[in-house]
């Protein structure tokens, strides 16, 4: 188990019992030794306050459930008012949307204004946008002008989105998630508005230093993340707070953070389980509340008329269900049998041990682009194809393709894409790997790598060099002559006859592809793809054409290698 400072052993906030919580509809948070007095008194403060977007304006006591009152304990209860520590410093919730996230994500940071000690302190929420963070002004500002005595404690300005307690001169901030809102920030109580958002920030990891250090010398603050699912595979800073918070929450991790996930065990998920409406409710909390069943029965039944895609999204949005791939309607059709042909225990060298024969696909690119290979072994004894992959970047990738740049730098963290630090890195260590596998004696005589006919000339060269060159190398035909591999892989996919390394990488780059259909052919181009790389499934595309023409090894692979070796010795 991993471990951080924690407070003492009382203070675990381990779940491990989740699963039977989560169906049983009891409480996601655990017992803790609370300071009773301040959670109460916090409590009874949010009980009191009135939701200003709900007929009637009731207050947050009458229209919330006892999940919420649970969380709003422990951030208040876990501060120690003797010491002035906080016992529990992170807050990480997890809810579909319409469960009310923003209305209690206000409703808290008023609470902590009112409760606060520290003179001229600093409340920042933030919000994905700015449009949702003029909401969450408007709600918090309306939460204060609702009641007499809490007008008359606070003052607002409309034009800067603050709110200041006249007397501490602690001030709420509300803003939009940017790089450079938390920089230089002296914040003592930080919630945060749908956190995967921040995945798609290029300086996204960068901004989450910055708030954990404005902490550091605040033991009294605290760091609260309200969010929702992904739309996308998790990628990012989200992925990583998603993963501790999960860590946290089955006792793997000891960290002083309280995570409650409202997500459904991975069994009931899968296979479109998250669209019985007896699990509906598991999940949002606020079923029937702010959240109306049938509401989320007409989104479900427009999504399975519209296709995967939206379906992907619902599932995702208000179910939490984690997005595996990208299911858009012109998606390639191995998209859909991806995740289930991995081979868990993969890598390439159980990959070259394990094959006959072997051949290599390469996919060239620009500076701004990512360069890919592809490696194909056909196993022993099964004749099934066998995968492995990797990508190399430049920094221009970075900086031209921004929108993916987190996600890159994700897959980088992985080990499957290699930053160059000179401009032939990717050169030279694609041809390293394709001289490993000649020597090795798994390439056949002929067409042993296939290579796409643009940005290849240095690589023919540095092959060449090597001794690899001439009748070993082919230029494969692009566009609808790569019909068969686009075809035919989803079979050998469904079927299991082609499995991978379960590689990250390649699953982003199977999810960006898209087919068009051109006269009688399906195709899949870069040109369809757009930022969304797919170079590592192009070289895969390269490498399984020449699999087609059933090759045979030079040699007789690795046990010819060892023999030969032995024969040296």
């Amino acid at each position: 188990m991993d471990t951080a400072w924690m407070p003492e052993s009382t203070w675990s906030t381990a779940v491990p019992d989740w699963k039977e919580r989560i169906r049983f509809r009891r409480s996601m948070v655990p017992d803790l030794p609370l300071f009773d007095a301040v959670a109460e008194k916090a409590l009874r403060i949010f009980k009191r306050l009135r939701v200003p977007d709900v007929i009637g304006n009731p207050t947050y006591g009458e229209a919330c459930d006892e999940w919420v009152f649970d969380i709003v304990r422990v951030i208040f209860g876990s501060y120690d008012p003797e010491i002035k520590r906080r016992m529990l410093r992170e807050f990480f919730l997890l809810v579909p949307k319409k469960n009310g996230k923003s209305s209690i994500a206000a409703a808290i940071m008023v609470t902590a204004a009112i409760l606060n000690e520290r003179p001229e302190a600093e409340l920042l929420l933030i919000a994905p946008t700015k449009t949702i963070a003029g909401i969450s002004f408007k709600q918090a500002a309306g939460i204060v002008r609702l009641d007499a005595e809490l007008s008359k404690l606070f003052h607002i300005q409309d034009h800067l989105k603050t709110i200041t307690h006249l007397n501490t001169l602690a001030v709420i901030i509300v803003k939009a998630a940017a790089a450079d809102v938390i920089t230089g920030s002296k914040a003592t109580y930080i919630l945060i508005d749908e956190t995967h958002v921040f995945a798609t920030m290029a300086k996204a990891a960068d901004i989450f230093v910055e708030i954990r250090g404005s902490l550091a010398a605040r033991p009294d603050g605290f760091l609260v993340q309200i969010t929702t699912q992904s739309k996308t595979p998790p990628t990012g800073v989200f992925k990583a707070e998603l993963k501790k918070a999960r860590d946290v929450r089955d006792g793997l991790f000891e960290f002083p953070m309280l995570a409650v996930l409202y997500e459904l065990p991975p069994e009931d998920a899968v296979d479109g389980g998250w669209m019985r409406r007896e699990l509906w409710g598991l999940v949002n909390p606020n079923l029937n509340r702010s959240v109306d069943e049938a509401y989320l029965a007409g989104e479900i039944a427009t999504a399975l008329r519209e296709g995967p895609e939206k379906l992907a999204l619902i599932a995702s949005q208000h179910f939490n269900v984690e997005v595996g791939l990208g299911l858009h309607a012109d998606r390639w059709a191995g998209a859909d049998y991806w995740l289930a042909a991995a081979a868990k225990e993969m890598t390439l060298d159980r990959l070259l041990a394990e094959s006959e024969v072997v051949v290599i696909g390469v996919d060239g690119g620009g500076l701004d682009d990512l360069m890919a290979i592809a490696v194909i072994g056909r196993q022993k004894g099964t004749r099934n194809w066998l995968h492995w992959g990797r990508a190399w970047a430049h920094e221009d990738v970075f900086e031209r393709r921004q929108e993916i740049a987190p996600r890159l730098r994700q897959f980088e963290g992985e080990g499957d894409l290699v930053v160059c630090k000179e401009v032939d890195d990717d050169v030279n260590e694609i041809a390293d790997i394709c001289e490993r596998v000649h020597a090795l004696g798994l390439l056949p005589e002929q067409a042993a790598i296939g290579l796409d006919a643009y940005g290849i000339a240095t690589l023919l060269d540095t092959l060449a060099e090597k001794g690899i060159g001439g009748d070993l190398t082919l230029a494969v035909s692009q566009g609808w002559k790569l019909q068969s591999a686009i075809t035919t892989l989803p079979r050998k996919l469904k079927d299991r006859t082609l499995q991978h390394c379960d590689q990250p990488l390649m699953a982003w780059a199977v999810g960006n592809a898209k087919t068009e259909l051109r006269g009688s052919n399906y195709l899949v181009t870069k040109q369809a793809a757009g930022a969304s790389k797919i170079d590592p499934l192009m070289a895969l595309f390269n490498a399984a054409m020449l699999m087609f023409q059933n090759p045979e090894a030079r040699g007789d692979g690795m046990d010819d290698y060892f023999k030969s070796m032995a024969g040296a010795a």
